[in-house]
């Protein structure tokens, strides 16, 4: 039960990044590297049929990966916290994805454009990773180190084209540096889901090693 929780947490990624790219392709018009993710789900997109329910179960499988993550903690205090993280991270993307979409561009912003703006930031993300560091020794930590570098900086300069995309102005490159720190993080949720399902697996045969003895 539990590697099966685990393995939701490398299913969610597939989900979003197959669902990015194919929504992308079937836009018209639409540009994978100068347009953000938003837009494929905005008010009057013609693919937000197909990416609201998408996405809506790649946050889905985020509560079951969060409760794998709690059961792999043990006395890890630091990593049930990072479970909870997960659990906001879900819930703050099924509020965006759901019911605050942003309008396509060359409308007029409403409240609904604003909502998105707030819960587009997310800090669950960067604070489950953070978590990670003091909840994880090793190689592990410095590959979260690198990924929080890897979000951070991609993520400013798309941060610095909310005011173009607003004033329906040309956005050069946003959608490159928007998914560069997205597929980042998506990346490294596998990566965690697979390591931890390894470590279940390392303590099952030391445990039946030593009954055996």
């Amino acid at each position: 039960m539990r590697k099966t929780l685990l393995a939701c947490g490398a299913l969610a990624p597939l989900v979003y990044i197959a669902t990015d790219i194919v929504a992308a392709r079937r836009y018209a018009g639409y540009s994978f590297s100068d347009q953000a993710v938003s837009e494929l789900f905005a008010i009057g997109a013609p693919t937000s049929g197909l990416v609201v329910p998408l996405f809506t179960l790649s946050s889905a499988l985020l509560l079951p990966f969060a409760l794998g993550v709690w059961s792999s903690a043990g006395g890890n205090r630091a990593m049930r916290v990072m479970a909870s993280m997960i659990v906001g991270n879900a819930l703050d993307a099924l509020l965006l994805w759901n019911f605050f979409p942003m309008h396509v561009r060359g409308v007029t912003p409403t409240f609904t454009d604003t909502m998105h703006a707030i819960l587009a930031t997310n800090p669950f993300v960067l604070l489950t990773i953070a978590f990670a560091l003091a909840a994880f020794r090793g190689w592990f930590r410095l590959y979260s180190l690198l990924t929080i570098v890897m979000m951070l900086a991609p993520a400013s300069l798309a941060i610095s084209y909310v005011a173009a995309l607003l004033a329906n102005h040309p956005t050069p490159g946003l959608g490159l540096a928007e998914r560069a720190g997205q597929y980042a993080h998506q990346l490294w949720q596998v990566v965690l889901a697979l390591m931890l399902v390894s470590a279940g697996r390392v303590q099952m045969f030391a445990r039946t090693a030593a009954h055996a003895r």
